[in-house]
């Protein structure tokens, strides 16, 4: 298709019944293995739909409440994403909130495509970070990290393991948005350890036993991948071999450990030079 050529305008359909085909279709993405199989999953809000049509996400279908017809952002949202391609499905509360199983949903949902991205090859800046996350249990922690990661300034996560899905609705509402801005990859262990091999920075994990504490590492000569462990089993032995260094973040109270999204932050925080200066 050359860049003359217009993507066809999507088509408008009123839906009152949650028994509609098209309706049953879009619910089947609560669950992962209809997402993996369609490619797509959904988000809730208008703040999140309009995120993602902004950072050139594709966008199938617009799902909004008859009740927000004289909502004029609504209105413009909903011609944008037509003109687009994307389809627009105007429903009622009861079909809104079969799709959403929530008692108050949100009145625009949208049915996106997912996007993964392929592993770094060469990152020669220094003040680069990405993440590993091995096999993240919890999907608010895993939408909770990728806006941080996102706050953080960093460039990216791989995702290693069976790790929960960064596309279901309890991940992306925990990202509040940051899922579009943050490059995703995933790679089972095997994959994961030989790609590290051709990482040229400094790889640090931390450990409930690291030998060293985390505000002791000079992190600024070179880039730096975190490797963090799950939730449960901590960072695996196979995993903590491949780090350069292992940090360790000082219990001071009762607690012997941090919630992983929680430990993510602080550790991509604490390397403060690897932040984008802010402007005064």
């Amino acid at each position: 298709m050359n860049e003359m050529t217009q993507k066809r305008p999507g088509r408008i359909f009123e839906i009152t019944a949650v028994s509609n085909p098209r309706i049953k279709s879009i619910k089947a993405l609560s669950q992962k293995k209809n997402r993996d199989q369609e490619g797509t999953f959904l988000v809730e809000g208008m703040k999140l739909v309009r995120d993602a049509h902004e950072n050139g996400w594709e966008i199938d279908t617009l799902i909004y409440a008859a009740t927000t017809n004289d909502n004029t952002q609504v209105a413009d949202l909903a011609a944008k994403l037509r003109v687009a391609g994307s389809d627009i499905l105007e429903v009622n509360e009861k079909v809104l909130s079969s799709i959403t199983r929530r008692d108050n949903p949100q009145m625009v949902v949208g049915v996106m495509r997912q996007r993964w991205m392929d592993a770094p090859k060469k990152i020669s800046d220094p003040k680069s970070v990405w993440i590993a996350l091995d096999r993240v249990r919890d999907p608010g922690n895993l939408g909770t990290i990728i806006r941080t990661a996102d706050s953080a300034g960093a460039q990216g996560i791989i995702l290693v393991g069976e790790t929960t899905d960064p596309f279901s609705l309890e991940a992306t509402r925990a990202s509040m948005g940051s899922i579009f801005n943050v490059p995703l990859v995933r790679m089972n262990i095997e994959q994961f350890l030989k790609w590290r091999i051709s990482w040229d920075g400094m790889v640090v994990g931390t450990h409930l036993e690291g030998a060293t504490d985390f505000r002791s590492i000079d992190y600024s000569q070179s880039p730096v991948l975190l490797v963090m462990g799950n939730e449960q089993q901590g960072l695996p032995d196979d995993l903590a071999a491949t780090c350069d260094k292992l940090a360790l973040i000082p219990m001071h109270g009762a607690a012997d450990s941090l919630n992983l999204a929680i430990a993510t932050g602080v550790m991509l925080f604490h390397m403060g030079k690897k932040l984008p200066a802010l402007e005064s």
